[in-house]
């Protein structure tokens, strides 16, 4: 991996972390487009990068951190994630990522769930407008969901909006709640994967990281506004046909 590719990969991580597109899928396609081999190292950077991300959620919502309510549910959103991830750790990262297959799959399957949702979504009476106001039965459920996206091109943010949408909350309401469980999720995720494997990098790929890390949250910054300002006007349908068409094109790509 070069310098440059450490600044590819951090822009599409900042892009594609809060987008119903899967960032880790992408990571996954674009290494493969441009030669990169899989390696300990490059499926730890994949999950550093996206805590540089994730940091922008921080930045951006650091007063929702004062609100004790919400964070109850947080952690009761993330308590079903935690475990799961915890539990099948290894043999996500020996066995899926780096799985072209299982990215291109799971591209396709979301995109077409994706797109069924929304074209079968209504709100739910009593529906809450801010995140700190989802019950805890919720939040739980949302957790559940968002424990799907240990398989690659699943995509963590499509995983916890789609299980916003079969709830019938808010767009709105469930996109935040995606970025604020992003946080403690991905803070889990990077801390194990570097308590298990970063003292084994050389000081080049400690800067490595470091790019990536850095340019993926001033992307992500950019990124999150955007998303906010799209949902107000749109649905994730659009979201859904890209899945579909980049597994499609992807999985040509491969075959010829």
């Amino acid at each position: 991996m070069t310098w440059l590719h450490s600044i590819v990969l951090g822009v599409v991580e900042g892009i594609t972390e809060f987008l119903p597109i899967s960032s880790t899928g992408h990571l996954i396609l674009v290494s493969d487009w441009l030669g990169i081999q899989s390696s300990d190292f490059t499926k730890t950077f994949e999950i550093f990068i996206q805590l540089g991300a994730i940091l922008a959620v921080v930045a951006l919502y650091w007063q929702q951190w004062f609100n004790w309510t919400l964070i109850k549910k947080l952690i009761v959103a993330f308590v079903p994630t935690g475990l799961i991830g915890l539990a099948l750790y290894k043999i996500v990262k020996t066995y899926l990522l780096g799985n072209t297959a299982v990215v291109l799959w799971s591209l396709l399957i979301g995109g077409l769930l994706m797109i069924f949702l929304e074209k079968s979504y209504h709100l739910r009476s009593g529906t809450v407008n801010q995140p700190a106001d989802i019950s805890y039965r919720h939040s739980f459920l949302i957790g559940l969901f968002q424990s799907l996206a240990i398989i690659p091109g699943v995509s963590r943010s499509a995983a916890t909006i789609l299980g916003g949408l079969s709830l019938g909350l808010k767009r709105e309401t469930i996109v935040e709640f995606s970025f604020l469980l992003a946080v403690p999720t991905m803070v889990a995720a990077s801390g194990l994967d570097l308590l298990n494997s970063g003292g084994s990098f050389s000081g080049s790929q400690i800067g490595l990281l470091s790019l990536g890390f850095v340019v993926s949250f001033v992307v992500a910054l950019f990124s999150i506004r955007w998303l906010l300002k799209y949902i107000h006007q749109h649905n994730f349908v659009p979201f859904g046909i890209y899945r579909i068409v980049l597994a499609l094109v992807f999985g040509f790509w491969l075959l010829i």
